[in-house]
């Protein structure tokens, strides 16, 4: 694709130049088709399209669980893992102050706000995911060592 078939969005510009290889894919965004919606447009395993979900722990501090998209975060595994009393999904206006990004657009790449990024353990198995480029409509695929930039600690919470 050439530079203008896709958003130059802030995870682009952190992807080159962090030197992160990436092939992006537009398609039309659909509100709620989530992850599924990707896989079955270019028919590939929900499994590998990854979820970028923004929590808040019990003092309101945000955080990112990055998250297969077949798969659900236990909020109350996560938790006791990181040594906290409660974790919960961020209200969508704050997520998007936290990041920059709408709900259905976001990626854990060049974030207003540095927040810590959780990498569920199984994701970095995987040959190639497909993440969120950071707008609605634009995921690219990139090899899992390319969430290395983001200082990720790796848990295990999937359910």
């Amino acid at each position: 694709m050439s530079k203008q078939d896709y958003p130059v969005t802030a995870a682009v510009r952190v992807w080159r130049s962090a030197k992160i290889e990436f092939r992006p894919y537009v398609y039309p965004y659909e509100e709620h088709g989530g992850t599924a919606q990707f896989a079955a447009l270019f028919d590939t395993d929900e499994h590998c399209v990854i979820k970028t979900i923004v929590l808040q722990n019990e003092n309101k501090q945000g955080l990112i669980v990055l998250m297969h998209g077949d798969k659900q975060i236990s909020t109350r595994n996560l938790a006791r893992e990181l040594g906290m009393k409660h974790i919960e999904p961020a209200d969508p206006k704050q997520a998007n102050k936290w990041t920059g990004y709408l709900v259905g657009g976001t990626t854990p790449f060049g974030c207003k706000t540095a927040l810590p990024v959780y990498v569920e353990q199984s994701i970095w198995d995987l040959p190639e995911i497909y993440i969120n480029g950071g707008k609605r409509g634009f995921i690219a695929a990139i090899s899992p060592e390319g969430l290395k930039v983001l200082n990720p600690q790796t848990v295990n919470v999937a359910v």
